[in-house]
């Protein structure tokens, strides 16, 4: 038996924010077991209690957890002012209630993970838990090693302190080359920026890996469910 907060229960169903759940409940809108519930704390088993708003009754939907392959140009955002394509133009139309594990901007490609569980969300984004990043990123003319080391001790910008992991030459020539990086946190546009800061332009940037979750031949546009091996892994303490 999982017990959770009521606002919780509410807002993991899809019925509102947990700030607008706790409204609704202090409205006296919200029932369990056909009693009205007022009392912020209470805790309800989802699997078991009958809970209702307004007297329809609410069910509490499956967790959900999703890779999927960003292909360039669409946006990790539920709405575009403008109109422009979604990550979640890709998924079924009953899916709404799902949200990005963390972003990849407009023109990056490759994994984006999904899921509508606030705590397997929180874990996984949150640096401290561990997770590593993998990147491939092509760029328009040679690299040096003298540059892989300069990305691995790191470098400022912007005020922030930027560093990769790990660094891997994958090809290089006069005017074209591959790397895979390795980054801990993934700030904001941080390959990007690195590589900026070094005076190269990126061509093409990927994400191959979140953690223990491999892009591998998933096709751009398609998304797959996650293996309970694969939400076990990510959920794994740092250093386990």
């Amino acid at each position: 038996m999982v017990m959770v907060r009521l606002q919780k229960f509410l807002s993991e169903a899809g019925v509102a924010s947990r700030r607008e759940g706790e409204k609704l409940i202090l409205a006296g809108r919200v029932t369990v077991a056909g009693q009205v519930v007022r009392l912020l704390g209470t805790k309800v088993d989802p699997a078991k209690d009958e809970v209702a708003l307004d007297g329809r009754p609410i069910r509490a939907k499956a967790k959900r957890f999703v890779a999927l392959n960003k292909p360039p140009k669409f946006l990790c955002t539920r709405h575009d002012t403008h109109d422009r394509r979604t990550v979640f133009d890709l998924l079924p139309a009953d899916w709404g209630h799902l949200f990005t594990i963390g972003r990849l901007d407009a023109d990056s490609e490759g994994l984006i993970l999904l899921t509508n569980d606030g705590e397997f969300c929180q874990k996984v984004a949150h640096p401290s838990h561990g997770l590593l990043k993998t990147y491939r990123v092509t760029l328009a003319k040679r690299l040096e090693l003298e540059t892989l080391k300069q990305l691995t001790l790191g470098l400022r910008d912007k005020g922030e302190f930027l560093k990769a992991r790990r660094v891997r030459l994958l090809s290089t020539n006069n005017t074209r080359s591959e790397a895979e990086l390795v980054l801990a946190e993934g700030r904001n546009r941080e390959v990007r920026r690195m590589f900026k800061a070094l005076g190269f332009r990126v061509l093409r940037l990927q994400r191959v890996a979140v953690g223990p979750v491999k892009l591998g031949e998933l096709p751009p546009g398609k998304w797959r469910v996650l293996s309970r091996a694969e939400i076990a892994s990510c959920l794994k303490p740092p250093g386990k």
